[in-house]
């Protein structure tokens, strides 16, 4: 295995993990426990960053810029969720 594919599986396995914290998180009944899995859950999101930000500087993980109307468009998507 080389290091692309190192990074790859390294980015879905925190991806993974990050989601099953999130449900965790989210249906747990005991305070601590919740706090705890929401503590997993940004230590993940830092270290999926960090892979992410390794892979693209490498060239393996390409990000195709989004325009003015693809960004607006997005955030009046998303912003009605927002209240």
């Amino acid at each position: 295995m080389n290091d692309q594919e190192r990074i790859t599986d390294l980015m879905l396995m925190e991806k993974k993990m990050s989601t099953n914290y999130n449900e965790f998180a989210g249906e747990c009944v005991n305070p601590q426990l919740r706090q705890k899995f929401l503590d997993l859950l940004n230590r993940d999101q830092q270290i999926q960053s960090q892979l992410f930000q390794t892979a693209q500087s490498r060239g393996w993980y390409q990000s195709k810029p989004a325009d003015g109307m693809q960004i607006n468009q997005t955030y009046q998507k998303f912003s009605a969720f927002g209240g």
